[in-house]
């Protein structure tokens, strides 16, 4: 179990210092910004129990929130998927979890793995940029960065995984 936390510490530091550094300063086309910083939470393991989970998803949330000066909108995304997590993936897995694992390509197989990624970063940019904009003023706009965000945020999560296969593996 420590050994998880580890795990899970060291990729909060990596993933926010990412997020913060570099991510948050990426604004294509003025509309798309990847926010790859919820990996932490679709990666912890399936041990962890629920109440851990939201507290390290709002903790992630709102050091984010901190440095972004966004008040609290990502801790409150962040804190919904902690929730959703473990009812979504109870959707889309047949067979019984096994309590050490990880949810990966590897552990869920391909396909579940990334319906559950999709369906969690759409749970996240939904929530986030519904808050953020407070009022559906321009709608179209709003679901276009939805939308582009949506598909940026989970290509670089399927990268990211990607490489995580290849690194277990041994091959480079």
């Amino acid at each position: 179990m420590i050994k998880n936390w580890f795990k899970i510490l060291i990729n909060l530091l990596v993933f926010i210092l990412l997020q913060v550094m570099l991510l948050n300063n990426i604004h294509l086309f003025n509309m798309v910004t990847p926010f790859i910083y919820i990996y932490v939470i679709l990666k912890a393991p399936i041990s962890i129990s629920r109440s851990q989970l939201v507290f390290l998803s709002f903790f992630l949330g709102i050091v984010i929130d901190l440095f972004s000066n966004t008040l609290g909108m990502h801790a409150a995304a962040c804190s919904l998927i902690g929730i959703l997590r473990q009812p979504l993936l109870l959707a889309f897995v047949d067979k019984d979890l096994v309590e050490g694992i990880t949810p990966s390509y590897q552990t869920l197989g391909t396909g579940v793995f990334m319906r559950y990624v999709l369906s969690m970063v759409v749970i996240h940019h939904l929530a986030l940029f519904l808050i953020e904009s407070v009022s559906l003023f321009d709608p179209g706009f709003l679901f276009l960065r939805i939308f582009t965000s949506i598909l940026l945020t989970t290509l670089c999560i399927f990268i990211i995984e990607a490489f995580n296969i290849k690194r277990r593996s041994g091959e480079y």
